[in-house]
């Protein structure tokens, strides 16, 4: 069979169209007994050496785009998803996220975002050499407009929900991406041969701020926070810090080791560890992010339906089994699709949490049935 290709002509490969619940028509009770039967199971997989587990994704397009700011309509939507989540059999399950764009971080070095009709956030690079923005005072995140709006989500999601539902930190960019969002790009991969010293520097400053920013928000959520976060297959019973580190995809090994490594494991040690995410294909670097101290979790696409440039499987086998360090797998298709994605994926050693997107309840428990079966059978 041929897979489909990856569809350009849809808002998002990886979103499900729900209907908004206000905070006041949901079931509480409900969802924290559906979340409660699993954190056994959770803890149980998380403290395996070798173990499977499904997630069924439900990320609303929305929530992720133009609706990104808009708290009570945020809310809404993503307590639609989880409502609608109960009906898939999964062993993980979905969370609430405060999310607001990519920029947080930026914004404390005065970056703000652009708004397109219909788009998510956008952040344009302020400066336009390395030395403007060393020579940039920092403002602390929580009193920038992204910073306080992120807080607030927070508080509002906590008050709205009763402190009930499971919940994340908000999307976390790792310092890599986030000095992309502050220098043109030009400047940004010069410094790396112009200024290398000073490029660290800022990778510092950016790290102790993200730092600061990110214990902030751990101590607002409290004990519904669920980990890595924004991204990944989440739990309470789960560690680590998820962050998007996309930009590696565009350095060599030698200067990724040496300008970001350090860097995330700074940022995660205190959180449990590094959870690593790319977008693309990133097949050719596992050994390299392999090298992430106290790295927990990596996250990849591993069909042409969930991402335009897949990863193959192989390089994920050979590189993460026998290393505890979980793979979590985005596969967007037809159960037939999805199966056998796991069976290359699947090998002895291995921590795979396989994430689906099925488009009904009975696919999806087809699916996850074969996908026990052949992994644990």
């Amino acid at each position: 069979m041929k897979e489909k290709s990856f569809n350009n002509l849809i808002a998002d490969s990886q979103g499900t169209a729900v209907k908004p619940i206000p905070p006041e028509h949901f079931d509480f009770e409900r969802y924290a007994d559906y979340e409660a039967a699993r954190l056994e199971k959770n803890r149980d997989f998380w403290q395996a050496s070798q173990a499977v587990a499904v997630y069924r994704r439900f990320r609303v397009p929305e929530v992720y785009t133009y609706r990104c700011h808009d708290m009570k309509m945020s809310l809404a939507l993503q307590l639609g998803a989880l409502h609608e989540s109960m009906k898939y059999e999964a062993d993980i399950v979905n969370f609430l996220e405060p999310w607001y764009g990519i920029g947080t971080i930026a914004g404390a070095f005065g970056a703000t975002y652009q708004w397109e009709p219909g788009q998510a956030p956008a952040v344009k690079p302020p400066f336009s050499s390395l030395q403007e923005a060393l020579d940039t005072d920092i403002e602390p995140v929580e009193e920038t407009p992204i910073g306080r709006q992120t807080l607030d989500m927070i508080d509002y999601f906590l008050e709205k929900t009763r402190g009930r539902l499971p919940l994340s930190l908000t999307d976390t960019q790792s310092p890599m991406n986030t000095a992309s969002f502050l220098l043109e790009t030009n400047a940004f991969y010069m410094s790396f041969y112009d200024d290398p010293e000073g490029l660290k520097q800022l990778l510092e400053r950016i790290t102790a701020e993200l730092l600061r920013f990110t214990q902030k928000q751990k101590d607002r959520i409290g004990d519904v926070l669920v980990s890595p976060g924004h991204g990944f297959a989440s739990s309470r019973s789960f560690r680590g810090l998820g962050m998007s580190d996309d930009v590696m995809t565009t350095l060599s090994d030698q200067l990724y080791r040496e300008f970001e490594i350090p860097y995330l494991e700074t940022v995660g040690e205190p959180f449990g560890g590094p959870a690593f995410h790319s977008c693309g294909n990133w097949s050719g670097k596992t050994d390299t992010v392999r090298q992430i101290p106290r790295l927990v979790m990596v996250d990849g696409a591993f069909s042409a339906q969930t991402d335009p440039d897949e990863n193959p499987s192989l390089p994920f086998s050979q590189t993460f089994r026998d290393t505890g360090i979980v793979v979590n797998a985005r596969i967007v298709g037809d159960s037939q699709g999805v199966i056998e994605k796991v069976k290359k994926l699947w090998s002895s050693g291995m921590k795979l949490i396989v994430v689906t997107y099925c488009q009904t309840p009975r696919e999806q428990a087809n699916v996850y049935q074969q996908i026990h079966q052949h992994c644990e059978g």
